[in-house]
């Protein structure tokens, strides 16, 4: 980037002013919201922007993008100013350019107000331009991680001699916040590890949290502990400084081996304006530090002014660069197309999140087996099956694989590591939150990623779950070990709240197969899923596969819920029995049993809640018929919402303890799960006839 000239500089430092003038205003216009840092970075983004991003505004989808992820995602307002002076173009969510602005002015105006564009943090999905959704502090950069991991995996797989058609770097601005959060600790360690030499973190080095100095509780040598982790570190100590920037960023793109952080010393608020103050930093400054901001370099007091040649400046900048290398990379990509049609077929339908023609072709189908098998057993074939015909279907676990058995078993899959970018099995290590972090940064850089752990480790992932829920992007986990089920590990393993808590999360799919031929049905589910993540609950213990022949298709499970069983045609059942996982096969034999003693049941797999709820009321009622009050719920965990399915005369047979460390079957007669239990509350149910309750 050039400052040679007084006239250069003297535009570079009004394009500044600019971002900072409207991050100012519309923090002051909202009375609400972060001003000090995007003043004080105002010059760090510019830098980047202006003189390196690879980044097309007209085309902010472009695959090989250079991506820019705000972390600090208090500071929203600097890069909503960054994306309305640059004339990013929105995006629909069918992957079509609109052509009108992401960030009109309009909505700058509206910050932190409803339907604008400009919401509190940056948003993905909603604001066209936003690379992910950063509110979470630490949670950006680790989700960088994740497309880093990306880049490197898509150059190694789709790379060709003189077709080098993925190369992108990632950069990500983090706070004194994001380094205190474990996220980026666990997402650092591994990115180290990984030497992720295409991403690059600049850490706003001011010194200044929400309660006040970082002295009160943050005394990190930051340098040193990212020196030890295997990065490549270097400092600028003034963050307005242009040159020592590009110095650094230079610095960035000549490392080949190991990921970079640049640490930028910066101040909060500007020369007298409450520099280093509180308020500066989480309050608007006030009309009266805002109009002596403008004075002092000759701004117009107008609010949410954008002085001439600003926006001219960037189109000649980024966005000259950015159109130049967009427009070489789908010329270079015809001749992709060409030479390797395959594999641009696969390329084209990762960016639109289509599968392969015949992706399911070889999913297995189980026969009836009274022993029958784990839940993470078949998912384990159904899992290799997927990954036969799904080339960017990739994943790992956080250090269990051996027992989640979630590894590509082909020879040609590999592991990924830093001397195999091309392999498909990643090793996240005991690092549960940073692999769900990298998880969403691949789905969104459109692999499709899987990530795998015992359930009761699922809190550790949890806020990387929900904002991949609340991204609407489609992450896979497979959480194994279910229930109670893991018998002698005892209460501290046994998850028992897990699945009422996911299945709260809005926009995504829990889902708890009864039998393997439900776990085929499924990943047949989950894999054809483009704005939804789904939690797939497997069990370890053995789970007798049911027969079909029998008993209804398990493709019953594509509605969340169906009759499995019920009373011969003619004979109206008395008691529903309704259960998801390893529970359905015991409501099965509870069935049997009734059946013979003459109380004719109905048997209910209900794997999938939310996918039930998606349901037409119709098919619910031919499910669970409102008259039919008689109703049993089975489930090895808590049975907080199972009363909106059992209703005021139901009964529900779940966990109100953590459990007990004992071999299973001992667990299960402790706590009621068993045919006999489950038969004589289900006799009890119907002999007190219509109206009364448990």
């Amino acid at each position: 980037m050039s400052v040679a000239t007084e006239n250069e500089a003297d535009l570079d430092l009004r394009c500044i002013n600019t971002i900072r003038t409207l991050s100012m205003d519309a923090v002051q216009a909202a009375n609400s919201g972060h001003p000090g840092t995007p003043v004080a970075l105002a010059p760090v983004a510019y830098a980047l922007w202006q003189g390196f991003l690879r980044f097309d505004p007209a085309d902010p989808i472009w695959p090989n993008r250079d991506r820019f992820v705000l972390s600090a995602g208090h500071a929203s307002m600097l890069l909503y100013s960054l994306l309305h002076l640059t004339g990013v173009r929105a995006v629909d969510p069918e992957y079509e350019i609109l052509g009108e602005p992401s960030v009109p002015l309009d909505s700058i105006k509206k910050f932190r107000q409803l339907d604008s564009k400009c919401p509190g943090h940056p948003e993905y999905r909603w604001t066209s331009g936003v690379e992910t959704t950063t509110g979470p502090l630490g949670q950006g950069v680790a989700t960088s991680v994740g497309m880093a991991v990306a880049g490197k995996w898509m150059a190694a797989h789709y790379n060709r001699p003189e077709f080098p058609m993925f190369d992108y770097d990632v950069y990500a601005i983090a706070g004194d916040g994001c380094m205190m959060e474990g996220a980026s600790s666990e997402a650092a360690s591994l990115a180290g590890h990984l030497k992720l030499s295409n991403l690059c973190w600049i850490y706003d080095n001011n010194r200044i949290t929400i309660e006040g100095s970082t002295d009160l509780a943050f005394s990190d040598d930051v340098a040193t502990r990212f020196i030890g982790a295997g990065w490549n570190v270097t400092r600028v100590g003034d963050a307005n400084d242009l040159q020592m920037l590009a110095r650094a960023f230079h610095t960035f793109k000549d490392e080949k081996h190991r990921p970079t952080l640049i640490i930028v010393d910066s101040h909060i608020g500007y020369g007298t304006a409450k520099e280093g103050s509180h308020t500066a930093h989480g309050e608007p400054l006030g009309e009266e530090v805002i109009a002596d901001f403008k004075r002092r370099f000759g701004l117009s007091p107008e609010p949410f002014h954008v002085p001439e040649g600003v926006y001219e400046h960037f189109q000649g900048g980024i966005g000259r660069r950015g159109r130049s290398l967009r427009d070489a990379w789908y010329v270079k990509f015809e001749e992709y197309k060409a030479r390797h049609p395959e594999l641009a077929d696969q390329l084209d339908r990762m960016q639109r999140r289509e599968l392969p023609d015949g992706w399911d072709r070889d999913l297995p189908s189980f026969p009836a087996d009274e022993k029958g098998q784990a839940g993470r057993e078949a998912s384990s074939k159904v899992l290799n099956a997927v990954a036969k015909n799904v080339p960017w279907f990739i994943g790992g676990s956080a250090d269990l694989t051996p027992s989640t058995k979630t590894r590509i078993e082909s020879p040609e899959a590999g592991d990924f590591q830093a001397d195999s970018y091309e392999g498909r099995n990643l090793h996240f290590g005991v690092r549960e939150l940073g692999m769900g972090a990298c998880l969403n940064g691949m789905a969104l850089s459109k692999v499709r990623p899987y990530g795998s752990g015992f359930f009761i480790f699922s809190d550790f992932s949890r806020p990387a779950i929900r904002l991949a829920a609340l991204m609407e992007i489609p992450v896979i986990y497979v959480f194994t070990h279910d229930s109670i089920g893991v018998g002698e590990d005892g209460p501290t393993h046994q998850p028992i709240e897990q699945l009422a808590s996911l299945r709260a999360v809005p926009n995504m799919f829990t889902i708890r197969p009864g039998d393997a031929n439900e776990v085929v049905e499924a990943w047949r589910f989950i894999m054809r899923l483009k704005r939804e993540p789904a939690c797939l609950v497997l069990t370890r213990q053995n789970v007798p596969t049911l027969d079909r022949s029998k008993y209804a298709p398990a493709s019953g499970l594509s509605r969340g819920a169906y009759v499995l069983a019920d009373p011969p045609p003619g004979v109206e059942p008395e008691v529903i029995l309704m259960a998801s996982g390893s529970e359905v096969p015991l409501c099965a034999s509870a069935f049997e049993r009734l059946s013979a003693e003459g109380v004719p049941a109905r048997v209910v797999s209900m794997p999938c809640w939310e996918l039930f709820e998606h349901q037409d009321p119709s098919y619910r009622e031919q499910v669970l018929p409102p008259h039919l009050t008689a109703r049993i719920s089975v489930e090895q965990a808590a049975t907080f919402g199972w009363e909106r399915y059992v209703g005021p005369r139901g009964h529900m047979i779940g966990m109100q303890t953590f459990g007990a460390s004992a071999p299973l079957k001992e667990l299960q007669k402790k706590f009621g799960f068993t045919v006999d239990n489950l038969v004589s509350r289900a006799k009890e149910l119907v002999s007190r006839g219509p109206g009364a309750s448990s």
